[in-house]
């Protein structure tokens, strides 16, 4: 090969790489798979502790786990290496934005991120949301090595569903969980729910508080028993991307848990009513739970899959976002 055509042909593989992100034929800023590449780049920027290569916007705001930052600081700062292999991104062509949940080891423990990149016009990051989780148990672990293969299955190209179908289902979760009526978002029977690694719904989880009469354990049935009621609000939803290649939507979201609430009734799996109070089964003290929800939609429009994080904040805690419209 000559000097000159190996030239020549190094130019055209970087133009070629570039393409993906590039406006052209009025199509997307940055496609599918320069979301994800972005995505994986992004996360391997903090695994190395190097924001070297990341387009952020001059005018890039940065909120991790409600605090405003720098690029740079937090995760950056405190992620001591890789996390484990599980990792699971929804790339948004049409909102031009891409969220992720996965494994890093933060101080030297296993901890589980979810990232939120937003775009502008130009391809730059505008807007970027961590946020990241105490330790996960040891018992929980196993559940955060690799990605359940649901979530990363790929539906059939002429049964996938529209990108703002999507978003409408993911939606519906926030209002079912919201008013204790899991009909109100479309579960599947085999519906599994994982929250910090833990199976919290969905065959093969707990069944509640009160063990002599646990409540029923899938995700319909949990959410219309009112075990939830002691969730008085749930603010700042954005569910902000859905892929329909793969059916996942994810969705944001900032818990208030006053826990000042009187003793309410929940209907067990056998039809008992139990009931729940501070006293017994509800023994926390006021918190927020910022959490982050991908769903995976199938080709039959139902909720199979739900994979959550969230952490611990004080009640009533601001989100860092109030002031992004002055800031903008």
């Amino acid at each position: 090969m000559t000097k000159n055509l190996a030239t020549a042909l190094a130019g055209l593989a970087l133009t070629t790489a570039l393409m993906a992100c590039t406006k052209v034929d009025e199509g997307p800023v940055c496609d599918r798979a320069c979301l994800i590449d972005l995505t994986n780049r992004y996360v391997a920027g903090i695994e190395s502790n190097s924001t070297e290569g990341i387009p952020f916007s001059d005018e890039v705001l940065i909120v991790e786990n409600l605090n405003r930052i720098t690029a740079g600081e937090g995760l950056w700062a405190d992620v001591t290496g890789a996390g484990t292999d599980f990792s699971v991104v929804v790339p948004d062509e049409l909102n031009q934005t891409a969220g992720w949940i996965g494994m890093v080891e933060r101080d030297g423990v296993p901890t589980m991120v979810t990232l939120r990149l937003q775009l502008d016009p130009k391809g730059s990051i505008v807007q970027a949301e961590h946020l990241y989780s105490p330790p996960i148990g040891e018992g929980n672990l196993a559940q955060v090595q690799v990605p359940r293969p649901g979530l990363l299955a790929e539906v059939p190209e002429g049964s996938r569903m529209d990108h703002d179908a999507l978003i409408a289902i993911g939606a519906s979760y926030y209002d079912a969980l919201d008013d204790n009526d899991g009909t109100k978002a479309p579960f599947a029977e085999d519906c599994q729910r994982f929250e910090n690694g833990l199976m919290a719904a969905g065959e093969g989880s707990g069944g509640g508080f009160d063990p002599d009469h646990p409540v029923a354990n899938g995700c319909e049935a949990q959410m219309s028993s009112n075990m939830f009621e002691y969730i008085t609000t749930i603010d700042n939803r954005r569910v902000f991307a859905a892929d329909p290649v793969t059916g996942l939507v994810m969705g944001l979201s900032h818990f208030h848990h006053p826990m000042d609430f009187e003793s309410y009734e929940v209907t067990a799996a056998d039809g008992t009513k139990v009931m729940f109070s501070t006293d017994n089964q509800m023994q926390y003290d006021p918190f927020d739970l910022p959490a982050a929800h991908i769903f995976k939609v199938g080709a039959d429009g139902k909720v199979h899959e739900i994979e959550a994080m969230g952490f611990l904040a004080p009640l009533n805690s601001p989100t860092g976002w109030e002031d992004a419209a002055e800031s903008e």
